[in-house]
Order: structure tokens, then C-alpha cells, then sequence
């Protein structure tokens, strides 16, 4: 059985999280293995989705691990990797950082934006309502702001909700630049020290506003690896994060007069330090789908799809109440397959010949519906749900 996207995404994050720990421990073979894990599950979400439009984002990010992998395959037991031993002297660490931060941080960052639409974004209106007013009008008419609007903007919610595409809808919506980087890549010891990390970030993001007088969107997913909360932090680990602070009050300070914003996503808000969420002046909840946005996405995946006359997008989104934009789209492929399935493997199939009219599914019913939400259960629980809520009745900013 195929996984869904998010369960996939949570595994290539999990697989990687855990090679960045072995990675700073020294534990080349285990960092090699769990690298490894981290592209399968990102070559798999391509593989079962060729049209997503976060193909490139997982394309960049296992080039990353790759390049790693070759770096760690390359050491010999006595090489010497300052990043990752501390007992490396500073000369050491300094040779190494030169010669490889550079093309480590450019692999790290993502700067084309994917092809997205406010359009494709649906259900989400809240969200979509919450960043024009927060971006798209005081960039387009910073007259009408005399007091400033909000530069740093916090998209929290369930996975598989749209938080990514929703930035890079803003970036398309003002023709302006989208750069987007992992948090935990970015605090990962072997693509150099996690505080110079962050300041290129935001010098580059700094770079492209002032040059080319364009909107730019920073995007920072999985933010909860740069600004959770953590008992036991390496020295490392606090510089990152007050370098961080320095860099965004500095956009709602010197930087008024760039259009330069700061998305951050996470599927953890609670695991956020009190102290950096008022950098985060609009705090956006990207919610499970209303019943309305259910019976969107429903028209919209099967869209292409054949169904019987029975079939209405209402009574799909009434069934599956509960589930994710993500899981909706697995649904409707789920049910694809399916009917495929039945056709491959009846007695009667025969493989097309030319000039004959090839075999086709059967129509798709609402019973194939049931059947498939009875073997595919929603990715978000309702444990998870109340958690949001209730950090959302102390900390929403719309």
C-alpha cells in the first residue's frame, strides 16, 4: 500500500533529522544510512506525484543529502570535519568552513519558486484573506500604512494543509522572489556553523530586495527546528537563535522600507520559545478544510476521473469530514487505483491491440469511496486538533 504524501514528508524528516545527529556525533554509517532513507522517501513523493508542486523543493533537498553522503563516503577514519568534532582546532575549522560553506549554504536554499496560484490554494480562505492584508496590500499601496504592517508572519497548523504553497502563492501573487529553506538543514553542523547560516540567509534575502526592488518572500519550513524550545541547547544551538532575533527585529527596524517578509511553518507551534513569537506579528492557523473547501477539493481531483451519476463532490466532502487537502488527493487516487486494479485483473481483460478500442475502469462509485476511507484513515488525529485550538486561544494573531 502506497503512503500518503505527509506520511512520507514526516518520514524523510524523521530520516534526516536523525542523520544530522549522527553526523555531529561522528556516526558516519549511521548518517550515511539515514541520509539514505531521507532521499528514498522524497524520491518516492516524487515517483507518486510527478505534477506536485514541491517536486523541486525535495529535489533540492536531496541533492543536499547526496552531496553529504559523497563527503562522508570520501573521509578516511582519520579525516578531521571541524563542524562536526569539537576537537578540531580553530585553525582546522576555519579551512574546512572555507572550503565548503559556501556550496553547502547555495544547496541549502531554494530560490525559484514553484508555479503556484492563489487559485490552486484552496480552502484555505482565512489564511489567504490574512496574508493580503499582511503582504499583498502594503506592498502594493504602502501609502495606505502609516503605521507599518507586520513582517514576520507564523503559518501553524496540520500537515499536509498547504502552509508551503500558501507562501509561494504570496511570492507569485506580487512577482516576487521565493527562497524557501529547512530549518533543520539549516541548524545541521556539517553545512557549517547554524549562526553564520542564518545570517547569509537573510543577507541574501536582503540582497535580492535592495537590488532588485522586488517583493521577497523568506520562507522557512519546519521552524520549530531553529526556535523550539530545548532543554539541553549547545552553544551553537543559542547563538543560531539570537542571531535570528537580531536579523528580524532588524527587518522591523532599519529594513521598513524593503519588502522583505519572513514566512515561518510549523506543524509544532507549542515547541516555539515564547520570546520569538511577538517577532511574529501575524500568527495564521492553516486549519483541516470546512465542508465547503472539502467539496472544492473534491471537484477538483476528480476533475479527471470518471464517475458514475451518483456521484456528487458534497456527499464526498460530507464523508470525509476530518480530513486533509493532502489526504483528499490520496482519496481520490486511492480510488483511481482501484477501479484500475479490477480492470487489470479480471478474466476478461485483454492487452490492447491496434487498431481495437482499448479496456477502460468501470465507472467510479461512491461505494468505492467508503471502501477506500475504510482502509485509509485521516493523517490528523483529533488529539492534534485540540492541541492547535488550544494554542490557538492564546497566541492566534490574525
Amino acid at each position: 500500500m502506497n503512503m500518503a504524501p505527509q506520511e512520507l514528508e514526516r518520514s524523510a524528516s524523521k530520516y534526516a533529522s536523525e542523520a544530522i545527529k549522527y553526523d555531529s556525533q561522528g556516526g558516519r554509517g549511521m548518517a550515511i544510512t539515514n541520509y539514505q532513507k531521507a532521499i528514498e522517501s522524497l524520491l518516492k513523493l516524487q515517483r507518486l506525484y510527478p505534477d506536485s508542486q514541491l517536486n523541486k523543493i525535495y529535489a533540492e533537498r536531496m541533492k543536499s543529502y547526496q552531496n553529504r553522503i559523497m563527503s562522508l563516503q570520501s573521509m578516511s577514519q582519520n579525516d578531521v570535519e571541524p563542524v562536526i568534532d569539537p576537537t578540531a582546532s580553530p585553525a582546522e575549522q576555519r579551512s574546512n568552513l572555507a572550503n565548503n560553506s559556501k556550496n553547502s549554504f547555495d544547496e541549502m536554499v531554494m530560490k525559484e519558486k514553484p508555479n503556484v496560484r492563489w487559485d490552486d490554494v484552496v480552502g484555505v480562505d482565512d489564511a489567504k484573506n490574512a496574508l493580503r492584508e499582511s503582504i499583498v496590500y502594503p506592498t502594493k499601496r504602502p501609502d495606505l500604512f502609516p503605521l507599518g504592517w507586520p513582517r514576520g508572519i507564523l503559518l501553524y497548523g496540520p500537515p499536509g494543509c498547504g502552509k508551503t504553497i500558501l507562501a509561494a502563492a504570496t511570492a507569485n501573487e506580487l512577482d516576487g522572489y521565493f527562497i524557501n529553506v529547512d530549518a533543520s538543514s539549516m541548524m545541521s553542523k556539517w553545512l557549517g556553523e547554524a549562526e553564520k547560516n542564518v545570517s547569509k540567509l537573510f543577507k541574501m534575502a536582503r540582497g535580492y530586495a535592495e537590488r532588485e526592488g522586488k517583493p521577497v518572500i523568506l520562507f522557512i519550513d519546519e521552524l520549530d527546528s531553529l526556535l523550539g524550545e530545548r532543554a539541553n541547547e549547545i552553544g551553537g544551538e543559542v547563538r543560531s537563535r539570537n542571531q535570528f532575533l537580531t536579523e528580524i527585529d532588524g527587518i522591523n527596524g532599519k529594513g521598513k522600507n524593503m519588502q522583505l517578509y519572513v514566512i515561518g511553518a510549523t506543524n509544532k507551534p507549542w515547541s516555539l520559545d515564547h520570546p520569538f513569537l511577538r517577532r511574529f506579528q501575524k500568527r495564521i492557523y492553516v486549519s483541516l478544510p470546512t465542508l465547503e473547501a472539502r467539496e472544492k477539493l473534491f471537484e477538483l481531483y476528480t476533475n479527471m476521473l470518471k464517475l458514475d451519476g451518483r456521484v456528487r463532490s458534497h456527499t464526498l466532502a460530507s464523508i470525509f469530514d476530518g480530513y486533509s487537502a493532502s489526504d483528499i488527493k490520496d482519496i481520490c487516487q486511492s480510488v483511481q487505483l482501484k477501479v484500475v486494479n479490477e480492470m487489470f485483473t479480471t478474466t476478461v481483460y485483454k492487452e490492447p491491440i491496434e487498431g481495437e478500442n482499448p479496456s477502460v475502469p468501470r465507472d467510479i462509485s461512491v461505494k468505492d469511496f467508503r471502501e477506500t476511507m475504510a482502509r485509509r484513515k485521516p493523517s490528523v488525529s483529533m488529539d492534534m486538533i485540540r492541541a492547535y485550538y488550544k494554542w490557538s486561544e492564546q497566541f492566534k494573531a490574525l
